[in-house]
């Protein structure tokens, strides 16, 4: 079956939750895949293998292997690769003064609207993380038997101006299903084990697993409620449509 833009993307958010949720797993010779399946595409699959590029630079910064690194970024550059948000995170601070990677951000373009969504999805990346481990301790220690899902933002609708936006979506995306994928096992796992113990010994303490049912019901429902309020929205400005260079380098405080 021929590749589609839809299956592409599928395929490389599998990836992503792969590499997210077992970094054993050697994601690389996939990512691979992707770039040249994409190249069928033309240029609606371009944003895609710009993308499978960025998380390829990504991993040979953590493999220690800043050319490599560099060359991927400069594909993914080529491509429509344009989160400068992205180049100001932790991992990529060393690269900042190697004159390559000065020059590749330099060549980036974006315009204010899209730059102000990339600012959103690397927020709700950090949010989102925090969302998750402070709903796991939450979850520490109840005797109920429900099982508590992790609601997330929805994604940004709007049309971009730069295709290269798409490609951190999906990255998003793939932090949202593994953070969730990650949820309801611990759920599952805590369930199962309170419905366990009220059949092993009858020991279970019902009037209190009534209390937890109750409160986590609670929790989750303002869970909800703020992942729902998160949701991005554009706001009008002059000019935002037009395209620019990147923000100076270093001049971005990457989202906390």
């Amino acid at each position: 079956m021929a590749d589609t833009v839809h299956s592409l993307i599928n395929r490389l958010h599998e990836l992503l939750v792969t590499h997210l949720t077992d970094g054993a797993v050697d994601i690389a010779p996939g990512l691979h895949d992707v770039v040249d399946r994409s190249a069928a595409l033309g240029a609606d699959g371009t944003w895609i293998a710009a993308g499978a590029h960025a998380n390829l630079s990504g991993i040979a910064l953590v493999r220690g292997q800043p050319d490599r690194a560099v060359a991927h970024l400069e594909a993914a550059v080529a491509a429509g690769y344009n989160d400068c948000v992205a180049l100001h995170a932790g991992p990529s601070l060393p690269l900042h003064q190697d004159p390559r990677f000065r020059a590749l951000y330099q060549r980036m373009r974006i315009t204010e609207d899209d730059i102000e969504e990339l600012f959103w999805l690397h927020q709700e990346m950090r949010t989102a993380v925090r969302d998750a481990q402070d709903a796991m301790v939450d979850n520490i220690g109840r005797l109920d038997t429900g099982v508590s899902p992790l609601p997330q933002a929805p994604l940004p609708t709007r049309e971009p101006h730069t295709q290269g936006v798409l490609a951190t979506r999906v990255d998003l995306a793939a932090l949202q299903t593994a953070l969730q994928q990650a949820a309801l096992k611990a759920e599952f796992q805590r369930s199962s084990g309170n419905t366990s113990l009220d059949l092993i010994d009858g020991s279970w303490d019902y009037p209190r697993a009534r209390r937890d049912a109750w409160h986590a019901d609670a929790s989750d429902t303002l869970r909800q409620r703020a992942a729902a309020a998160r949701a991005f929205v554009a706001r009008p400005s002059a000019g935002s449509s037009l395209l620019a260079p990147c923000p100076p380098l270093g001049s971005i405080m990457y989202p906390a």
